[in-house]
């Protein structure tokens, strides 16, 4: 495999500039009721890239971030590493699901007005290349495909800086009321 260089660099560069603002915030946690309540999801997602408000503990376990969002996207990069290696000597399948149900939730996510959550209520990842930790940098990009008061529905794609398609997922949301703090 051949990877782009100047890809991977720009890439790189681009997440080390999201780790320094996210590293200077409060750091991996949860972001209290106060710091959320009245907001929507892309302004949550907004405010945790701005460092303004925790980001979620799982991306500094499994070394990946998030990157942006955008109404109904959500973009994250991850650096497989070889303690994400299974005893076959491949990226778990456990790491690069849980960066594309990451990038697939967070894409939901953006779509919720105030007062309005979801869960996941199905995951289907297709796993179409090994993935080894040659490959320095994935990025796993989820867009929405449908968002209803009851369900959500949303596909992503896991690729290398060369474009190489290494897994892709779809899910679908459950969309519920939250209840008022207190």
């Amino acid at each position: 495999m051949t990877q782009n260089p100047s890809q991977l660099d720009a890439w790189i560069a681009e997440e080390r500039k999201i780790t320094e603002r996210l590293e200077a915030g409060p750091g991996p946690g949860l972001a209290r009721p106060d710091q959320i309540a009245g907001k929507t999801g892309l302004e949550m997602m907004q405010a945790m890239l701005n460092g303004e408000i925790p980001f979620a503990a799982i991306a500094r376990t499994l070394d990946f971030t998030i990157l942006e969002v955008r109404p109904g996207v959500a973009i994250f990069q991850g650096t497989p590493l070889p303690q994400h290696l299974n005893p076959l000597g491949t990226i778990h399948g456990g790491w690069v699901a849980t960066m594309l149900d990451s990038a697939l939730g967070c894409s939901v996510h953006t779509m919720m007005p105030p007062g309005r959550a979801y869960t996941t209520a199905e995951l289907n990842v297709n796993y179409v290349k090994g993935l080894t930790p040659k490959v320095q940098r994935v990025r796993a990009e989820g867009k929405v495909i449908h968002c209803g008061r009851q369900l959500a529905t949303a596909e992503a794609r896991l690729f290398g800086p060369d474009g190489t398609l290494y897994a892709h997922a779809t899910t679908t949301c459950l969309v519920f009321e939250t209840r008022p703090a207190g």
